[in-house]
């Protein structure tokens, strides 16, 4: 793992975004790293486009700021796409991971990534429909994000989405969430 890896999310309130970026930081917390995990957004509504931030490290974080170079960028809504431009700062190595149906060399067009940068697709709202019967799909891309990037073990973040969503939700919604973020693990494609 590099010294520091910093990541941006792109989704909309109320899609659990920001409570992706806490459970990400909470299982490599577990894993003895040093994290952080915050939003940044306004006074809007669910819906309104927010970002979130992690920094992972295996050294203490003394770094408070907005991520403005992230090696990874995971947009939670594809219709940000057409908005924002969601690989602005992003490194020349930077991997996305963009939840949307569509093929993900279309994606890579769309993004304009360049040669180094790897697009990655999973359709995370329709695993979480299938999963937990309501278009959430934090779940979904913290185990495509797992995946593709091996920052933390599936076993480990299946165990802190268990304790996250343990505080608040019903056994059913618990196991939708664990089968959700496994899907999103296995059904990840690269582009």
């Amino acid at each position: 793992m590099a010294e520091m890896i910093e990541i941006r999310w792109h989704g909309r309130g109320g899609q659990g975004t920001v409570t992706a970026a806490k459970v990400l930081a909470d299982a490599c917390l577990s894993s003895g790293r040093h994290v952080q995990a915050f939003p940044e957004y306004g006074p809007e509504r669910a819906g309104a486009p927010l970002r979130a931030y992690n920094r992972i490290s295996s050294k203490e974080l003394r770094m408070h700021c907005p991520v403005l170079n992230p090696q990874i960028v995971s947009v939670v809504d594809a219709t940000l796409l057409d908005s924002i431009n969601v690989g602005d700062g992003a490194t020349k190595d930077a991997i996305f991971v963009v939840n949307t149906s569509k093929d993900p060399k279309e994606i890579r067009a769309k993004l304009k990534a360049g040669e180094g940068q790897k697009v990655f697709t999973v359709d995370a709202s329709k695993i979480a429909m299938e999963c937990i019967g309501r278009s959430l799909p934090n779940a979904p891309m913290l185990g495509a994000i797992c995946k593709v990037t091996n920052i933390v073990s599936l076993d480990s973040l299946l165990e802190d989405v268990r304790k996250s969503f343990g505080k608040k939700f019903a056994q059913k919604i618990i196991d939708g969430n664990l089968e959700a973020t496994k899907r999103g693990y296995g059904e990840v494609k690269e582009g």
